[in-house]
């Protein structure tokens, strides 16, 4: 009994990512302020700020190991899975790949995890538009952070952050060279997003649009298997 009740407050008072304390700071020296003058307010921005806090939660996860296993990159909703060319700044040429798209809403966990072990090979960065993230055409004139990952097999893999209608900022921790493994934190994106997968030729996604994907957790492809994609039913 007790140790359930250990793990429902664990579930809740989950850590706050650092980049969240100047936000949440600010949403509640606000509510401080409005509120000495109108105290209704108090109500209302404690739970802006509460949601603040719940925006910039950072769990920690549990992420299968065994060599050749994908996770998906982030939280969120497969919203999109189709043939696309990775990001030209990439240099992975023009080839259409399988991509997998997810998409962030601003109630989910927006710290993003590498999808694979593997060395950065290439960072880039482009600016563009916020268009709403959920669209097929935000992945080419939104911004975005793109990462070209190279596997222990030489194999490629690509991963981008993109902005979305709300997100205003995207964050990235690591250089490149920098060897990663499957689901270490490497970034955030403010407000509302969504990344973007590129599997490698030949590798099918393991995951259905519309399914629910948790960062680090879910495998989204096996690089080892020729596993055929999956369907999936509304049940």
């Amino acid at each position: 009994m007790a140790s359930n009740i250990m793990d429902s407050v664990r579930s809740v008072l989950v850590p706050i990512h650092p980049e969240g304390w100047r936000f949440i700071g600010i949403f509640a020296l606000v509510t401080l302020v409005i509120g000495f003058f109108w105290s209704p307010f108090l109500f209302i921005g404690g739970v802006l700020t509460a949601w603040c806090a719940y925006f910039f939660r950072n769990p920690e996860r549990i992420t299968p190991v065994r060599d050749g296993l994908m996770v998906s990159p982030a939280d969120g909703v497969v919203q999109m899975i189709q043939q696309a060319p990775p990001p030209p700044e990439l240099e992975m040429g023009d080839a259409p790949l399988t991509r997998i798209s997810i998409f962030m809403n601003v109630f989910n966990v927006h710290v993003n995890r590498s999808p694979v072990d593997g060395r950065v090979e290439k960072l880039a960065y482009r600016p563009g538009k916020f268009l709403n993230a959920s669209l097929d055409k935000a992945s080419e004139h939104n911004e975005r952070q793109s990462v070209r990952m190279k596997l222990a097999d030489g194999r490629d893999i690509a991963f981008v952050q993109i902005a979305g209608l709300v997100a205003r900022r995207i964050l990235i921790w690591i250089e490149e060279g920098r060897n990663l493994a499957a689901g270490e934190r490497f970034g955030l994106i403010r407000f509302g997003s969504r990344v973007d997968v590129y599997l490698p030729d030949g590798v099918s996604p393991l995951v259905c649009t519309g399914q629910t994907a948790i960062a680090g957790e879910t495998v989204i492809a096996d690089l080892a298997t020729g596993e055929a994609p999956r369907e999936g039913e509304r049940r």
